[in-house]
């Protein structure tokens, strides 16, 4: 794998215009195809086998015409009235402002049908509130804005009137922006390269690469949006990964070939060696990325699968970008990228001072942790464990108009409608009776909505609509409680295990279906799914690692460290976004269940992102342990030369990840904040507290493994090996460097394992 990827740097190295150019060529013709490609569709949600999916095909099969025109698929809305306190719609007076406003709904463009309340049975039983179905012609997103305009038009004048008037339903909907928050991680991140490189070309080399990575990927994906029918999610969730890993990607490698022309190597070897060693790295992170987003497609959910493979080849292709386009620009620039002394030693023609080993703060916090392990291990652990808490109540469900600030006409109207018509207004079960069977289909129906209207909980049934057939009904049933109320998803388990009774006497059978139930079997599906996610993606990334680091104990420790971390990210979501702790300095305007796709989504983004930091930090410290240092001095030298790395990387990742939590979309919001708490608590928790920690008790044994494994393991060179064994006669040779203490406890022993002297008097280059 090294040799390979040194071929590849140094032939991207010379023929850099050529690499340049391809890579200029692909993204104009991502971005042309982009352009040109049709609108993106509307996000459509299925979930395959559950009750309330194939209740939905069968009102589509059964019901040909209720997605057209003014059904199912056109906007709607509903404007809803209520009259001042101790007064009701049904006065006279407010009773004409109610018509004078649904009359002038009714005349707004595109609009086919405006209800009147008053003789649709829209007028609650106290007569305080009454709302008017809207339906529009055209999709929600087609809904022209000069008849939004008329709308509010029309909404204010019956405000003016006196009445509190709110407007709720599909044709409010907007695409979720995500303000200048995004803007402002990607500020810091520049600012975190310029402080960690000290050089603006290093600053922005990284930068440069990445966007041009997800450049390519975001557009390629808006291309391929409307033949695939892939959601606006899809490209967010690829953006948001693509431009965090692509910028760590080229930032490790840009700074090893900083580090290998420190050491006298000329530029072309240095970009080889570079691309050899943290390339191999890179695309074995990568790969661990991919593995956790393509492994959302074991959770059955079409739109998870898309966004999990989007995000993945965004992510492949960013490292596709790294290890060619990166060498490529460090041929154009190949001094621009060195720190100034280096620069200036090059322009001088002398050597480089021996100073790339230098002690810093990396090596200084391995020393700690090394000195005394088990204490650091248990207070890191102890730390999370009290952080992951939470995630024991964890509640998951679908975020609704309940979610929006009041400052919403949606919040206000949904909120109306509530305390009018009952908290199970806003999320009526639809019943969907197949008759087939029956004798008398009319009958059978009827009994079934008696049956159904019987039921504890269920506070009316609406009269049934049956199809052109005859044999087949649907209705709908409102329950007592808020559609995120757990009593709501009883009384759905309720119906659903009543059914073989019904149907005995009826000869019909019945499916419970609506956003409600939907959203409920969304929840079971996905619960039901995460074990088996879990298991398939650690799996997987346990064999990767295994062949990377050729031990048993560094995977299991990676993939141990990584469940405590998103144990630790799941409890944190859980407090601010169901608990409301720090809600309201997030932008979180009402607390409540989590949404359902959101912890598998940052399950798997998470285990990926904790295997990159893995892969960095654990190579370097096995690259040292190969060429000859014991394992307490390799942990350290590992350190020194790649902690403050990952620090910087980490610092962009959560940077870039907080830059989504503006982003309107509560899913988006969710995983931002969620991955951005889940990198802090991964990267300086886990693998730069508890990783040392861990290598520093296992000793020598963290780098065994069984003899069987060890013939069947493939052997794979990702720390560069073969690259750098020969270093002594490629590389300048330095002076002696003096012997510094490591403060350890720990004894250090040989490469047969016998006991050495104590790691503290070890000396550390």
């Amino acid at each position: 794998m090294a040799v390979f990827l040194d071929r590849l740097g140094r032939l991207a190295f010379r023929r850099r215009r050529r690499v340049v150019l391809m890579w200029m060529v692909a993204l104009v013709a991502a971005g042309t195809a982009s352009a040109l490609a049709p609108a993106v569709p509307d996000g459509s949600y299925s979930m395959p086998g559950t009750e309330s999916q194939r209740a939905f095909d069968l009102i589509e099969q059964r019901f040909p015409g209720a997605g057209a025109g003014g059904g199912a698929e056109g906007a709607s809305a509903k404007v809803v009235f209520v009259a001042p306190d101790g007064q009701k719609v049904t006065d006279r007076q407010n009773r004409s402002v109610v018509d004078e406003v649904v009359g002038r709904v009714g005349d707004v463009d595109q609009v086919v049908r405006a209800a009147d309340p008053f003789q649709a049975d829209a007028v609650s039983e106290d007569g305080s509130t009454a709302y008017a179905s809207v339906t529009f012609e055209v999709k929600a997103k087609d809904v022209t804005d000069a008849a939004k305009q008329d709308l509010e038009k029309a909404v204010e004048a019956g405000r003016e009137a006196g009445l509190t008037v709110e407007v709720d339903g599909s044709v409010l909907a907007t695409q979720p922006s995500g303000g200048v928050t995004e803007l402002v991680g990607v500020v810091v991140a520049a600012v975190v390269l310029l402080l960690t490189f000290g050089s603006l070309a290093a600053a922005g080399l990284p930068l440069l690469t990445a966007l041009i990575g997800v450049g390519i990927g975001t557009a390629t994906i808006l291309a391929l949006s409307s033949a695939l029918g892939l959601s606006s999610a899809t490209g967010t969730l690829a953006l948001m990964l693509g431009l965090a890993v692509g910028i760590d990607y080229a930032m490790f490698i840009v700074s090893r070939y900083r580090e290998e022309c420190a050491r006298g190597r000329a530029p072309q070897d240095a970009a080889g060696v570079a691309v050899g060693t943290a390339g191999s790295s890179v695309v074995f992170a990568g790969l661990t990325v991919v593995i956790g987003l393509a492994g959302l497609s074991v959770v059955g959910i079409p739109t998870l699968t898309q966004m999990g493979l989007a995000a993945a080849g965004t992510v492949a292709l960013s490292v596709l970008v790294a290890v060619t386009l990166i060498p490529a620009m460090l041929g154009v620039f190949p001094r621009a990228v060195l720190a100034r002394p280096v620069r200036r030693e090059a322009r001088a023609g002398t050597r480089p001072a021996a100073g790339a080993d230098k002690p810093n703060l990396g090596g200084r916090w391995a020393r700690l942790v090394v000195r005394r392990p088990s204490a650091v291990l248990l207070v890191a652990v102890a730390a999370l464990g009290v952080i992951a808490l939470p995630a024991a109540k964890l509640h998951l469900g679908t975020a609704g108009d309940e979610s929006k600030p009041t400052s919403t006409t949606e919040r206000r109207a949904y909120d109306d409608l509530a305390k009018g018509f009952g908290p199970g207004f806003n999320g009526p079960l639809t019943i969907v009776v197949d008759a087939r069977s029956a004798e008398d289909p009319e009958a059978a129906v009827a009994a079934t909505a008696r049956e159904i209207g019987a039921t504890e909980g269920v506070v009316s049934v609406s009269a049934a609509s049956f199809d052109t057939a005859g044999d087949t009904a649907v209705f709908t049933a409102t329950p007592a409680t808020a559609p995120t109320d757990e009593r709501t998803v009883d009384l759905i388990h309720t119906l659903r295990g009543a059914r073989p009774a019904i149907e005995r006497a009826t000869d019909a059978t019945f499916m419970v279906s609506g956003s409600t139930a939907g959203n409920i079997d969304s929840d079971q599906k996905v619960q039901g799914a995460l074990v088996p996610y879990l298991g398939l993606v650690v799996g997987l990334a346990f064999l990767l690692l295994l062949i990377v680091f050729r031990s048993v104990l560094v995977p299991l420790k990676a993939a141990l460290g990584f469940l405590l971390s998103v144990l630790a990210a799941l409890g944190a979501v859980v407090a601010v976004f169901q608990w409301g702790w720090l809600a309201g300095l997030l932008g979180v305007h009402q607390t409540g269940p989590i949404m359902n796709t959101m912890p598998i989504v940052m399950v798997g983004i998470v285990f990926g992102l904790a295997m990159d930091y893995e892969v960095f930090l654990v190579t370097r410290i096995r690259e040292a342990h190969l060429q000859g240092e014991p394992p307490g001095r390799a942990i350290v030298s590992g350190f020194r030369h790649s902690a403050r790395v990952v620090v910087a990387a980490a610092v962009i990742m959560i940077s870039v990840f907080s830059g989504f939590i503006g982003v309107g979309e509560t899913l988006i919001k969710m995983i931002g904040f969620g991955m951005a708490v889940a990198v802090l608590f991964d990267a300086f928790f886990v693998r730069l507290t508890i990783v040392p920690a861990v290598l520093a008790l296992l000793g020598e044994r963290a780098w065994t493994m069984p003899r069987r494994l060890e013939r069947i393991v493939p052997h794979v060179d990702v720390e560069g090996h073969a690259l750098t064994r020969d270093a002594a006669t490629t590389a300048v040779p330095t002076t002696a460097v003096p012997t510094t203490a490591v403060p350890t406890d720990a004894a250090a022993t040989d490469a047969a394992g016998r006991a050495a002297l104590p790691v503290r008097d070890l000396p550390v280059r």
